[in-house]
């Protein structure tokens, strides 16, 4: 135990403490059990280190912060630890990495249910495995789902520059309100289309030269790792898996051709359908269909974009569709708002959003003849720095969180 608690102090006393996203605030720390859930490089493990750093004192040994992918874990148990740290009075238990630890959700059901006065708090970076777990502790684990970097919070790193985020029908009851805030402390512009290509994981920071080639890295372990393991993904299609993310990076966003991508992967319609269900599980993609409530497993989404436009640019082989980088930038940051977004529907505009409002996205010179007459409806146009009615500037959408 003592180990851990080396390892801890050191953790804890080197964590950057310069920036702390306000996602930080929005998570019920003191809950009996939570589970930070997101893919790799996301920040999960600086903000559950940050939240120790800023609540308790270096010498407190009420709280202990663990990963579970240290070779301490090859000869302890999860259980071992927990009762040990409970009976010297713990009353916070931090595990990092869960998901690299055999069976952790039969443990930490037993954890929790023994220790009743004990906090857990878990983070994993496979969220196949996480998901699986999730059956053995319903009701128990609330999951927390950790996006990477918004706009608003790119800029923060990048300049310094701090906006406060605001609420989506904030934004369209007063978007110029908004962008003239905005302008009056940068030129949004100058640095919206580098965060396309580069600013939605936050290790950019740490290695902007290799970033491209860590998210290559980061997309190939999850389908030969976790894809096969969690998925039974047999290893002879990962190769075809790796096409159909690399056809999708080429996509324009019209209506999906399930048939016309399955035969360019050289796999059958129905396995096809299920590994991009599987894909949008890893947060690699996401899939929009028309009525969220009536989806089938296997049912033919409308469109399918990558989960962010930085995937585009790491795993295009040409220079991406910009209509495709704009529409799948705005997906991910409605999305990770915890909107509700689906496919409006052909001649209806793009996007309809919590089942209301309706968003089409282009650029400068988008027009209303798709959405015209709707009086919910709005643009989200790139390359403009005002907005005009219901036209709004694109890179406003990434001040929401």
């Amino acid at each position: 135990m003592e180990q851990l608690f080396v390892r801890h102090d050191d953790y804890i006393s080197s964590v950057p403490m310069g920036y702390i996203r306000e996602i930080s605030n929005t998570i019920e720390w003191n809950a009996r059990l939570i589970a930070l859930r997101g893919p790799k490089g996301v920040g999960k493990t600086t903000l559950m280190q940050q939240y120790i750093r800023l609540h308790y004192s270096p010498e407190d040994r009420h709280v202990l912060y663990c990963s579970a992918d240290t070779g301490y874990f090859a000869t302890h148990t999860l259980t071992e630890v927990a009762d040990q740290f409970a009976r010297k009075g713990g009353t916070h238990l931090f595990i990092d990495e869960v998901h690299k630890y055999d069976g952790w959700s039969t443990e930490i059901k037993d954890i929790y249910d023994r220790h009743r006065d004990l906090r857990i708090v878990l983070s994993g970076s496979s969220l196949l495995q996480l998901n699986d777990g999730e059956a053995d502790l319903s009701r128990r684990l609330l999951f927390y789902d950790i996006p990477g970097l918004s706009f608003r919070e790119f800029l923060r790193l990048e300049t310094g520059i701090e906006i406060r985020a605001i609420r989506l029908e904030d934004l369209l009851s007063a978007p110029n309100e908004f962008c003239s805030l905005v302008r009056s402390k940068c030129h949004p512009a100058e640095f919206f289309h580098k965060y396309l290509s580069e600013g939605y994981y936050p290790y950019y920071f740490e290695g902007k030269k290799i970033y491209h080639a860590l998210l290559e890295n980061m997309v190939n372990y999850v389908i030969d790792v976790e894809l096969t393991r969690y998925r039974k993904l047999d290893v002879g299609n990962t190769r075809a898996v790796r096409a159909l993310l690399q056809v999708i990076s080429q996509m324009v966003p019209y209506d999906v051709d399930i048939a016309k991508l399955s035969r360019s992967i050289s796999i059958a319609r129905n396995t096809t359908l299920s590994y991009l269900k599987h894909l949008e599980e890893a947060c690699l993609i996401i899939r929009l269909f028309a009525d969220i409530d009536s989806i089938g497993d296997l049912q033919k989404p409308d469109k399918i974009y990558l989960n962010n436009p930085n995937l585009l640019y790491a795993l295009s082989p040409v220079v991406p569709e910009i209509g495709t980088v704009r529409e799948t930038f705005f997906v991910n940051q409605i999305a990770s708002i915890g909107h509700r977004v689906e496919y409006a529907g052909y001649h209806k505009g793009d996007f309809l959003i919590d089942r209301q409002i309706t968003i089409e996205v282009g650029g400068p010179d988008k027009n209303y003849e798709q959405v015209e007459g709707n009086e919910q409806a709005y643009i989200a146009a790139d390359d403009i720095d005002s907005a005009i009615g219901h036209k709004i500037p694109l890179w406003a959408f990434g001040f929401l969180y």
